[in-house]
């Protein structure tokens, strides 16, 4: 089976990431991705011999809405979702990646460009396997899926922050000891 399909066909493993992904025409989200924990940390859940669910804190969501920028409108999409997913049990994060530049350096304290689509927001995640995303029959993994599986965790070129990336990795290595990286 192809590296992409038993992708997919993992991340459905997960209830949550199914019942979202069954529900996406509901979401109507525009150019909207479910995106990175929810999906690595199901397969690694799945390699370890732990359920899918296992410490997934928030399913995360992200959408691209360039005409609309205001925290207004990302809260009543967060509503709209949080709506949808109200019976699953589980907490959705739902960003509009046009405006992340505006929030970014002061949750962060550092700079963020301006992103040009959801697909932009995908690619800047700190650890580069933990770059991906799906909805309904498509995946998007912009750095492959094969360190996905092989447990390697790399730092990401396009956020260059190493003590972000040192605490994140030693987080997912206290969780899943055959992570390396």
């Amino acid at each position: 089976m192809p590296l992409a399909d038993r992708f997919l066909a993992d991340i459905a493993r997960n209830p949550a990431n199914a019942a979202l992904l069954a529900r996406w025409a509901r979401i109507d989200l525009p150019h909207a991705w479910l995106v990175a924990g929810c999906l690595f940390q199901t397969v690694w859940n799945l390699q370890a011999g732990q359920d899918p669910q296992a410490g997934i804190d928030d399913y995360d969501l992200f959408y691209f809405d360039p005409d609309d920028l205001s925290a207004a409108a990302e809260q009543q999409a967060q509503a709209h979702v949080a709506a949808l997913a109200a019976d699953l049990g589980i907490r959705v994060e739902v960003a509009n990646q046009a405006r992340v530049h505006l929030w970014y350096p002061g949750h962060f304290g550092r700079p963020c460009p301006v992103l040009r689509s959801a697909e932009d927001g995908i690619r800047r995640f700190l650890v580069r396997e933990t770059c991906v995303a799906v909805r309904p029959g498509h995946g998007h993994a912009p750095y492959g899926l094969a360190g996905v599986y092989a447990g390697t965790l790399s730092p990401n070129p396009l956020t260059p922050y190493p003590e972000l990336f040192a605490r994140k990795v030693a987080s997912y290595r206290a969780r899943w000891p055959a992570l390396t990286g």
